[in-house]
């Protein structure tokens, strides 16, 4: 008997409700319950605000497991509406996904999920909802997830930045303009207060550090449509994992750390300043203003070390199915539309329609290859057979940044502007500048529907989202 996408989707949503054998258990089993809780993100000043959080904090629990364990974890649904759990970067099942309707029914409210898979890849990945994300991503729903190396480097400290923002009235409460189409059109829901850990860090926010320390720093931009340029004023952080897969460990030659939404950057940072000095830590993304996001203050004590130590910092590279350029089939992808846009009408549902009405009728402000796509409409545009070296040759034709997430794969970066990349990164996400094209390699090895999407999630919300498939 053939079962249609609808039956197999109520399948998959009645295994789901089913009890998990271990579910919850301390040692790798747990519980993760989205709910609507309070928080104080500025200072006592402020009345809390408002969060939906993964147990009701802003960031949720951090997750850390060992290369090769199994993630087990229970989502429990305690908000007003459905939603899911995406792991950002992890190569899982298909019906491990977390995107609704597409790999598994929405949780409803009171509803439950279990999500279980093997943990392929070692590095920082971070874990979201793929159910109206723009609202609940915006609304707090992230955390991190790492994933230890079988070997991991030898540092003083392992430490975690998930950086996001908040767009609050002046009491603190969050706005309640989530969707507006300015937003969609433009670069997003962009917010007004920056956070680290969920914290306000703008006016005296610190780090504390000791002399001579080497840290592991792991950044992570939650945000649902800001890119931080992160420099660190004193320091060298050297770059040693981009979206949790190893790079050959370099200095940037800006000396800054770039982050666009959903993407991470691993950096080893030696503290090699003097006792009792800070040193501010600002996001240099604007050229024309520079934020001040967090100072490394010393603590006034012995430095631990007077000069870094000469352990190596090289990751262990993750079990990868290397790119065949040479002989990898091609596909164009042209993204276009949005304000300032040079398209005025784009196909949707079989016919040519004006942007300005797709945008008023439909909250559509953005095209792939010529097509308005509705974020539920999962007709895939790629079909790729499983085992296939790909590349795609990606052009933005808009005005506008688009950090273009694939999932269920990890690619190399290897061309922007014609021009082979010095690292051929392996990414999950890449930022793609106004104008820009970006060339992405990878083996089509892992079968199933995947979301292709921009993580500005206005951006996905309004049009730039796809899918490929994996057959």
């Amino acid at each position: 008997m053939k079962l249609s996408r609808r039956s197999v989707l109520k399948l998959l949503a009645a295994a789901a409700m089913m009890p998990v054998a271990g579910a919850g258990r301390a040692e790798r089993g747990r519980v993760l319950r989205m709910e609507v809780g309070r928080q104080r993100l500025i200072s006592d000043a402020y009345p809390e605000t408002e969060v939906w959080g993964f147990d009701g904090v802003v960031p949720g629990p951090e997750l850390r497991y060992r290369q090769g364990e199994r993630l087990r974890v229970t989502a429990r649904n305690a908000l007003p509406g459905t939603t899911t759990i995406h792991w950002h970067g992890l190569r899982v099942p298909n019906a491990m996904d977390g995107v609704p309707h597409l790999t598994q029914a929405p949780i409803p409210p009171g509803g439950e999920f279990a999500y279980e898979f093997p943990l392929h890849d070692a590095g920082t990945f971070w874990y979201h909802p793929h159910d109206h994300s723009s609202e609940q991503v915006a609304r707090g729903l992230y955390g991190a997830l790492i994933v230890e190396e079988r070997d991991p480097i030898a540092v003083d400290r392992d430490v975690t930045w998930v950086l996001s923002d908040w767009r609050l009235n002046p009491d603190a409460s969050q706005r309640e303009d989530f969707g507006a189409l300015f937003d969609r059109a433009h670069e997003g829901r962009m917010g007004n207060t920056i956070t680290i850990n969920g914290k306000f860090t703008l006016k005296d926010g610190v780090f504390e550090v000791r002399g001579g320390e080497r840290i592991r720093l792991r950044l992570i931009n939650a945000a649902s449509a800001r890119i931080f340029t992160l420099r660190f004023a004193g320091h060298a952080p050297q770059v040693i994992a981009l979206d949790g897969q190893p790079v050959a460990p370099h200095h940037p030659g800006s000396g800054e750390i770039e982050l666009g939404p959903g993407m991470r950057a691993d950096v080893v940072l030696d503290c090699m300043q003097r006792p009792g000095s800070r040193h501010d830590v600002s996001d240099e993304f604007d050229p024309r203003v520079s934020r001040r996001l967090i100072a490394l203050a010393y603590r006034d004590e012995a430095p631990l070390r007077a000069s870094p130590p000469d352990t190596p910092v090289a990751l262990a590279p993750n079990p990868l199915s290397e790119p065949d350029v040479a002989r990898a089939e091609r596909h164009a992808f042209l993204f276009q539309g949005g304000a300032m846009g040079t398209i005025r009408e784009a196909m949707f549902q079989g016919r040519r329609v004006p942007l300005a009405k797709l945008a008023r009728e439909h909250g559509l402000a953005w095209t792939i290859n010529g097509g308005a796509i509705k974020e539920r409409a999962h007709q895939p545009v790629l079909t790729l057979k499983r085992g296939a070296h790909c590349v795609l040759e990606m052009r933005n034709e808009t005005a506008w940044f688009h950090p273009m997430h694939l999932h269920g794969v990890v690619f190399r970066v290897i061309a922007r502007d014609g021009e082979p990349t010095r690292h051929r990164e392996w990414r999950d996400t890449v930022l793609m500048a106004p104008r820009e094209r970006v060339d992405i390699a990878f083996v089509a090895d892992n079968p199933g529907d995947w979301m292709f999407h921009c993580h500005v999630l206005d951006h996905q919300a309004a049009g730039m989202s796809a899918v490929i498939r994996i057959a």
